[in-house]
């Protein structure tokens, strides 16, 4: 694989959404990713919809790896994956805090077979604390993070329905991951780059959910009203989605929409005014949008360049024009699971431009690659043992 990452190795012994989804990001960059499963596999080969014995979520979090099963509980499966570590930069493992301790391969451990490798911890609540023994999963940290309070409002708590707080703790890590690489150019040395889902979706949540608790002490203008802009209009046909929010784009709406007399509304004139009334503001773009289809909103919104767009489907995603433009969901064939549908990877390169991309590998498919790649000559006895698949 060329592209940016091609220089680095990265051992992968991460399961589920989290860390796949980080390593995957750093695979579609090049990256040689090692996928280290049981000989069972990793459970998400098993949920969500199959075809062909592997799942759609598994294609979806774990191309551009190379897969190796190992029984790590036998010594001779350590001793492989000893091996694999001493060729690699980067190490990933998102176990619960002590479970890699235990299997044998803390960062001390790692580290005396590579002293300038990438150890990476990935949590649900960090390394310690009252909560870091727990079981974990996306909606747990929804829940403990605000997330469901932030959907819910004043109402009932709810869930968002993606698997948010996974995948931002997955691009949290793939950031952190290459970040620590250019130190360690740098330096010469390892480093330790621990992060939690707790911590990782608490931060992306603050900088628009948590602004009316950020500044401390007296002197502070009112706080913002959550939720006017959360959303869609009805049109005559469907729905768009409408933001003004600069004075450009409230001039713009106020012509668009005819309603001159609107110039001369002190709650709307100013950005602060339109802020203090975005319940007022909401309820005035809902009336003036309700007569006239989706098509023709956009275009006299567009024309004015106020920022709206028709709501999609999610099937309507495969047609929409911009997503077709861009190229970027690809129909591709699985060689064990058929014919599917997934994106490419988001982040193009102009000069180290990442080649084809790798399908996600059946379990153990690189095994007698791997073991050859780093000298281990008795893949048949290991085979006969039960150590490798």
């Amino acid at each position: 694989m060329p592209g940016p990452l091609s220089n680095y190795r990265i051992i992968d012994l991460t399961t589920i959404i989290s860390g796949p989804y980080a390593t995957q990001l750093l695979g579609d960059q090049g990256a040689d990713v090692i996928k280290v499963e049981p000989l069972a596999g990793d459970l998400m080969r098993r949920l969500g919809p199959m075809r062909g014995g592997i799942s759609s979520q598994f294609l979806l979090n774990n191309r551009n790896k190379r897969s190796v099963a190992l029984d790590l509980k036998h010594d001779d499966g350590k001793a492989v994956l000893r091996r694999l570590i001493e060729s690699a930069d980067v190490f990933v493992q998102n176990f619960r805090p002590g479970a890699i301790e235990r299997m044998g391969f803390s960062e001390k451990q790692v580290r005396s077979l590579k002293s300038d490798i990438v150890f990476v911890s990935i949590s649900g609540f960090g390394e310690s604390g009252p909560y870091s023994h727990k079981r974990v999963y996306d909606p747990i940290i929804q829940a403990l993070s605000g997330v469901m309070a932030r959907q819910g409002l004043d109402q009932a708590p709810r869930v968002m329905r993606t698997l948010l707080a996974d995948k931002v703790t997955a691009l949290t890590a793939a950031q952190a991951i290459t970040a620590a690489l250019l130190g360690c150019e740098r330096t010469g040395q390892g480093e330790h780059v621990q992060l939690s889902m707790i911590d990782s979706t608490i931060a992306w949540l603050w900088p628009d959910v948590l602004v009316n608790d950020t500044l401390i002490g007296d002197g502070v203008s009112p706080p913002i009203k959550p939720g006017a802009y959360y959303k869609a209009f009805n049109t005559s046909d469907g729905y768009i989605m409408i933001m003004v929010v600069s004075d450009d784009e409230w001039q713009g709406f106020v012509r668009a929409t005819g309603r001159l007399e609107l110039f001369e509304d002190a709650r709307f004139q100013t950005v602060p005014n339109r802020i203090k009334h975005n319940i007022e503001l909401y309820e005035l773009i809902r009336v003036s949008v309700q007569e006239g289809s989706t098509a023709e909103w956009v275009a006299r919104l567009d024309a004015e360049q106020v920022p709206c767009a028709h709501v999609n489907s999610l099937q309507e995603l495969f047609t929409d024009s911009q997503v077709e433009h861009n190229e970027l969901i690809l129909e591709t064939e699985h060689p064990q699971a058929g014919p599917m549908r997934s994106p490419r990877p988001a982040a193009r390169f102009t000069e180290q431009v990442v080649g084809e991309q790798r399908p996600a590998p059946a379990l153990g498919q690189h095994t007698d690659e791997l073991l050859t790649e780093i000298e281990i000559p008795e893949i048949d006895l290991l085979r006969k043992q039960g150590v490798i698949l």
